[in-house]
């Protein structure tokens, strides 16, 4: 994979909810670590149906959100 900045990365994820960072202060992004306590900000909630590799969006662009459509590339 690109070293691309806008470039999805691949994550495995166990089946369940999981939740994007939206405050910027997580310290596991892109994933929530509740470093938003005390802020507006709320996570983004999403859902893996099973145990499974996934790609998710860094370019802001995807109509899939939070995964990678492709958006990054054109």
């Amino acid at each position: 994979m690109s070293d691309n900045k806008k470039a999805p990365k691949a994550y495995e994820l166990e089946a369940g909810t999981h939740y994007l960072c939206t405050c910027g202060k997580s310290k596991n992004t892109p994933f929530c670590d509740g470093s938003h306590q005390g802020t507006n900000c709320v996570p983004k909630a999403f859902e893996a149906k099973e145990k499974q590799t996934v790609y998710l969006c860094a370019c802001a662009n995807s109509k899939n959100a939070p995964f990678c459509d492709g958006s990054h590339a054109k």
